[in-house]
């Protein structure tokens, strides 16, 4: 144990190559991801879980310089998520649910911030014994209460391919609330400035900046995606698609910077001006887009983990987080289940969205570093470790309360493709399991009997003993006719076909789909380990059944947003 640890201590990864690092980084990541997923657990709790352990809570591996020259990566994935998020809104979806979103927006956002604001100064009085310090600490903490994470949500959201009524309540209240946020955050900072004396007070000029910020954000997006509309809507190569599509992305949010507004609602308006207005190209592109996000989300999810640092906390502001975590989950589930029922929101709405609101993450932390530089001392020091802390918490807990609330709602697995489904298969769940097995010495009047009772165009040819020896296609048996006279004397033997393929119940369904596309083979016998014979598996018939599947999940889907 000494040993590990004196190899540890010596052990910097901040003295390594970038390249190392991320390397590391990307390899652990995906890999614990893989180990939570495979224990039901979302594998962005992994992903922070690696992250906790590398860096400042763990064993400090992950110094503070690399984290600010990797700052990038994570600004670069916020930016992704953006663009995600706003590809989902609809305008349809928002005229249809547009009052059930902002009634819920603004009571789960209002109920955090007066909870939290009346419990922090109540205890903050306690503690400080000074009036200014404990309405300063309750205002700022109430607005940045109000603030709910889209990446770690949204992360398990698409984990498991959600699709309903509970999903797009979620997708629109993350979009919007960081906008609620800033404008509380405005409101709480001037009047702080003005208890306090440590800021200007300005109260017109922050709302003014707010207002400045959110609508150079949109236009900015809305701007930069008519361009990437305007040179890629003749384009068929995925590879420029692709290429544009980041390039696009990456040129918004330096812009976004350079000008000093907000990288996320940059993007989430270039997602949401190329869904809704150029939609002929849209689908492409967010769909290359999101195969490329993977590596990128785990980087910044692991550097989200890296980055907290609760060793520095000391008795008030343990006791000030707690207030401060159990106020907030209260606020955002009182608000947004009376928010549902004034709305008449669907039930699942109702019963499952404030599990969806726990996450913290960026604006809660970037706030609270202003609140740090703003109102230096007691008051932002506080700030910083409380929130802090309870990103800690919320990041660890949201995700898993997420998953429990789509799996429960019924929406998990609703939004698949039929690439999706076929990677969740095994050959077990597309074989048929009952076709005739064709004995290798039947006549040709029993081959038509078969052939007549069943619409399989494929069957497998075995010997006494059950073992696959062949298979026999509704084409050969014509072409046997057509060509000779003495067909009736001929046996299954004589006019089967040599076996090109074969396959197992427990083969993934992906590995079958695979040796269709590349052989163009029509069918592929399924076997036991001792090849005698299982079953058939016909493309013709694996795609209706695939077809057939997805028809009925966007059934469902469609009945529960109907509810």
């Amino acid at each position: 144990m000494e040993l590990l640890q004196t190899i540890i201590a010596k052990m910097d990864l901040s003295k390594a190559s970038i390249i190392l690092l991320l390397g590391v980084v990307l390899f652990g990541g995906t890999l614990v991801g893989r180990i939570f997923q495979k224990w039901k657990i979302p594998q962005v709790v992994g992903y922070i879980g690696l992250g906790l352990i590398l860096g400042k809570t763990g064993f400090n591996l992950i110094s503070s310089r690399t984290l600010l020259n990797l700052q990038p990566f994570s600004t670069f994935a916020l930016g992704l998520i953006g663009f995600m998020i706003g590809g989902e809104l609809k305008i349809k979806t928002i005229k249809k649910y547009g009052r059930q979103f902002i009634t819920i927006l603004l009571m789960e956002s209002l109920s955090a911030f007066v909870l939290v604001f009346i419990l922090i100064t109540t205890v903050s009085m306690f503690f400080f014994k000074d009036i200014r310090i404990a309405i300063s600490l309750g205002l700022l903490l109430g607005a940045i209460a109000s603030a709910t994470a889209p990446a770690a949500t949204t992360d398990v959201l698409w984990e498991n391919k959600t699709r309903g009524p509970l999903t797009t309540m979620i997708m629109g209240i993350v979009a919007m609330d960081d906008a609620v946020s800033l404008l509380l955050f405005a409101i709480a900072s001037s009047v702080t400035g003005i208890i306090t004396g440590q800021a200007g007070g300005n109260f017109l000029y922050s709302i003014l900046d707010l207002v400045w910020e959110i609508g150079i954000s949109i236009l900015l997006g809305v701007g930069i995606g008519f361009i990437l509309y305007r040179i890629i809507r003749n384009f068929l190569d995925e590879d420029k698609i692709l290429a544009f599509s980041i390039g696009a992305i990456l040129l918004l949010i330096g812009l976004s910077q350079l000008i000093g507004v907000d990288v996320i609602l940059a993007t989430m308006a270039m997602g949401f001006f190329l869904s809704n207005f150029a939609p002929r190209r849209s689908t492409e592109t967010f769909h290359l887009v999101e195969k490329f996000t993977p590596p990128v989300y785990i980087l910044f999810f692991v550097m989200v983990g890296a980055t907290m640092n609760i060793k520095g906390l000391t008795l008030v502001t343990v006791v000030l987080a707690g207030v401060f975590l159990i106020a907030r989950i209260s606020g955002k589930a009182f608000g947004s289940t009376m928010g549902a029922m004034l709305s008449k929101a669907p039930k699942t709405v109702k019963k499952y969205l404030p599990f969806c609101l726990f996450s913290q993450a960026g604006v809660a932390i970037g706030l609270s570093i202003i609140a740090g530089h703003t109102f230096p001392g007691v008051i932002g020091e506080t700030i910083v470790l409380v929130i802090t802390a309870t990103t800690f918490v919320v990041q660890i807990l949201g995700p898993a309360a997420v998953k429990y609330a789509v799996s429960k709602s019924g929406e998990a697995g609703l939004n698949i493709t039929a690439l999706d489904l076929i990677k969740q298969s095994r050959g077990k769940d597309i074989a048929d399991r009952e076709i005739p097995v064709i004995k290798v010495n039947e006549n040709i009047k029993n081959i038509l009997s078969i052939f007549a009772e069943h619409d399989n165009l494929y069957y497998p040819v075995a010997d006494d003993n059950n073992k696959l020896v062949g298979v026999l296609s509704i084409e050969k048996l014509k072409d046997t006719f057509m060509a000779s006279d003495l067909s009736e004397y001929l046996l299954a033997h004589d006019i089967m076909d040599k076996i090109l393929y074969t396959t197992h119940l427990s083969t993934e369904a992906s590995e079958i789909y695979g040796i269709f596309e590349k052989s163009h083979v029509a069918s592929i016998p399924v076997i036991d380990e001792d090849g005698k014979v299982e079953g058939m598996i016909e493309n013709r018939r694996m795609q209706q059944l695939i077809a057939s599947r997805l028809s009925e999940l966007k059934e469902k889907a469609k009945k529960m947003e109907e509810v």
